[in-house]
């Protein structure tokens, strides 16, 4: 059956590992159909894993699963990993699927990060096959980014597509979807990077400006 692949552990989707498969199991504890499991795990991504852009994001390490569950934050792409790591750990098909996306109300410090370009190629994001069909879910902000930039959250409850929104909470232009790059079984790194580099001339605003500065640069 077509979703078979997206039920299996990969390099990156370490859907096998015991910490993946302890905190999958306890998160559905008490939930009775896929659904509730699945809202259960969106909600634990998208909060309990901060969202932070600052952080390594080319090394095949910074990326796995199990490394962005003991970091306890990630950007896009690594929280997408996590969550379809925790889906499959359940049985629940997952998989990571991919956009090039405007983001409106990027904030300024991010901006001047890159060099005034709000386009961020291969945003990552989930699909997780229930009731028969694939849905699309983005765990991406957490609930306290929203609050402090005015973000619309985004809701999940187990059964309709959920991701970010075209508008921000005054009504102002937030996110904007300008190309689908389509699903995968495991994260393109490779293609990641190398896509990274021919659009914006570096693989990661971050690691370069970490090649010049030095230390830790946080939200």
């Amino acid at each position: 059956m077509e979703f078979i692949e997206y039920l299996k552990p990969t390099m990156f989707i370490e859907s096998d590992a015991p910490a993946i498969r302890e905190t999958a199991h306890f998160l559905a504890t008490g939930k009775n159909d896929v659904a509730e499991k699945a809202r259960s795990l969106f909600y634990f991504v998208r909060d309990e894993i901060r969202y932070n852009v600052h952080l390594p994001k080319l090394s095949v390490q910074a990326n796995k699963a199990t490394e962005v569950l003991k970091r306890g934050e990630g950007y896009c792409v690594q929280k997408a990993v996590l969550l379809a790591a925790l889906a499959r750990a359940l049985g629940i098909p997952a998989r990571l699927r991919f956009a090039d996306i405007l983001n409106h109300r990027l904030p300024e410090h991010l901006l001047e990060m890159r060099k005034g370009s709000n386009l961020f190629a291969y945003h990552g994001y989930n699909e997780l096959y229930i009731d028969g069909r694939w849905i699309k879910v983005s765990a991406i902000f957490n609930l306290d980014i929203c609050k402090k930039h005015g973000f619309v959250p985004v809701e999940f409850d187990g059964r309709l597509d959920a991701i970010l929104p075209e508008k921000d909470r005054y009504g102002r232009p937030h996110i904007e979807y300008i190309k689908d790059r389509g699903p995968y079984n495991d994260l393109p790194l490779d293609d990641i990077i190398s896509e990274r580099k021919r659009i914006h001339g570096v693989a990661d605003f971050y690691e370069e400006m970490m090649k010049q500065k030095g230390g830790y640069y946080g939200t």
